[in-house]
This record gives C-alpha cells, sequence and structure tokens, in this order.
C-alpha cells in the first residue's frame, strides 16, 4: 500500500515533488505521473476513464495515485492543472485586459512585472541547476562533430540563439525547427559522432518526441533540456538540464533558457580550445 505523501499548493510545487520522489513509485504510479506531465491538457480537461485509458491505466490508478500525492480524489489533482492552463489558455487581448483592470499605470506595470518575472527565472535557475549535468553537457557536445538543434513553439528562441552562438564560435551545428518541413530528413544525417540538443517544456510539441525517437534509433546522444525530470525526452538523454520559466500574467519569459544556451555555448567552444590545445602541445 503506498504511503500518502503531502499535497502540493500547486502546479510547479507538484512537478517538483513528482521530480524527487517519482523513482520510488510503484510501476504503474510512474507511469501514470509520466502521462500526467506529458500531457496537461488532457489532464486538465478529460475525463477520469479517458485519461486512464490515454494512460494505459485503469481509472483506480489515477485515484489511487491521486491519494497517494494527499488528494481526496483525482478530480481535486485536476484542479492544479486546470490553474495551471487557466492564463495560457486565454487570448493575449484578455490577459492584457486582466493588466489593464488592476493596474494604475499598465506601463509600469508591464515593465516592473517583466523585469521581475525574469529575475525569478535566473534565480531558480542559479539556485536549481544541477552543476554536474551542465558539465556532463559540456563535455557531450564538446566532441561532437556537429550539432543538431530541435525544439518548437517557446522552445524555439532559445535554438536561434544557439545557432548564432555556434556560428560565431566556429562549432558546427544544424538547426531542425523551420517552416519547411525538412527536419525529419535532416536529421537522417546525425551520426553517433554527432550530437543534439532537444528543447522541449509541457506541453511537449509531437515533433521534439519525434526527434528523439529518431535519434534514438540513430544512437545519437541528446541533451534534453526541459522542465522536469519525468519529462518524455529525458528517457533517453545523455544528459539534460532542468529549468523553469516565471510569468508575468499568463506571459512567459525566456530570460533562463536564453541565459543558459550563452553559457552552455560559450562553454563548449572553451572546452574544445582547452582540447585542441592539449594535443597540439603533445
Amino acid at each position: 500500500m503506498t504511503i500518502p505523501s503531502s499535497r502540493a499548493a500547486n502546479y510547479a510545487e507538484f512537478c517538483e515533488k513528482l521530480a524527487a520522489e517519482h523513482q520510488a513509485l510503484p510501476k504503474r504510479l510512474a507511469q501514470t505521473a509520466r502521462y500526467l506531465l506529458s500531457h496537461p491538457d488532457e489532464v486538465a480537461f478529460g475525463t477520469t476513464s479517458s485519461i486512464a485509458e490515454a494512460a494505459g491505466v485503469q481509472p483506480s490508478t489515477l485515484i489511487r495515485f491521486a491519494k497517494a500525492n494527499g488528494f481526496d480524489g483525482f478530480s481535486e489533482l485536476q484542479t492544479l492543472f486546470r490553474e495551471k492552463l487557466r492564463y495560457r489558455d486565454q487570448s493575449y487581448l484578455t490577459r492584457l485586459g486582466a493588466i489593464d483592470a488592476n493596474a494604475s499605470d499598465p506601463v509600469k506595470t508591464i515593465l516592473t512585472g517583466f523585469i521581475a518575472a525574469g529575475q525569478q527565472s535566473l534565480e531558480a535557475l542559479s539556485r536549481e541547476l544541477d552543476v554536474e549535468q551542465f558539465e556532463a553537457a559540456v563535455e557531450l557536445l564538446g566532441k561532437a562533430e556537429t550539432i543538431y538543434l530541435v525544439g518548437r513553439r517557446r522552445a524555439f528562441p532559445p535554438l536561434v540563439q544557439l545557432r548564432y552562438a555556434f556560428a560565431k564560435l566556429g562549432l558546427r551545428s544544424e538547426i531542425c525547427g523551420s517552416s519547411i518541413g525538412i527536419d525529419t530528413d535532416l536529421l537522417t544525417f546525425a551520426r553517433p559522432a554527432d550530437a543534439a540538443i532537444i528543447i522541449s517544456f509541457a506541453p511537449y510539441s509531437d515533433q521534439a518526441l519525434e526527434a528523439d525517437k529518431q535519434l534514438c534509433g540513430q544512437q545519437v546522444p541528446v541533451l534534453a533540456i526541459t522542465d522536469t525530470l519525468l519529462s518524455p525526452i529525458v528517457a533517453n538523454s545523455a544528459a539534460r538540464i532542468l529549468l523553469n520559466e516565471s510569468d508575468f500574467a499568463g506571459f512567459r519569459t525566456s530570460a533562463a533558457a536564453m541565459t543558459l544556451v550563452m553559457a552552455l555555448s560559450v562553454a563548449i567552444a572553451e572546452k574544445r580550445r582547452l582540447r585542441s590545445s592539449v594535443e597540439t602541445d603533445k
């Protein structure tokens, strides 16, 4: 019998709790956890039966999972997912209207709100970054012949920054996130001597998951940059870096991700410079 643990107050706390405890979960509960965090929209608005069928478990397993996490039932757990999506599901005009309605000086409120959100994102990155995993990522990418870059939606801007920085630093890379629809074709050129960076945050894009599967089949090592250990792109990764961005009125910043990829690109270039210097001295 699973002993109930303390109840998370919000979605972010729930993710942190699962990340810390998922290795100790029974097989079916771990399977449930992975599905819930990979499909927040379906969890927020689906029925117990439809979610259980999609997750490949019995409805009773969802209820057991919820109670093991301190909730009275599964519907109570769903409220965390609905709250997470509350701002995201609003149109941009609705979000702007909410800011205007609650602020005496909307322009100043927006500016200070985003600055505060960016600062919170960076503080969390500084506090929670796994330095060993960062170093493992630098080691992995530092010896790659070509670095393939994969991401969609809000994960795309960090990819563009990586591509720009790699080009300036003399590192060969290929961005696989364009609108021309040949991403799969580009990835077929990836080999075990190469490496890939996949950036994806919940709700995880189908393209990122498909790329992860393809790269795994081609035995290409992957750095996963994502938001939780239960992210579907973590399982096959050779290294992983976790980060979460703060938001202002439902508009999420990219402060942590942009800072991380700049540090990553420079660290990789320095790793290659040092390796080249050692080889030259031999």
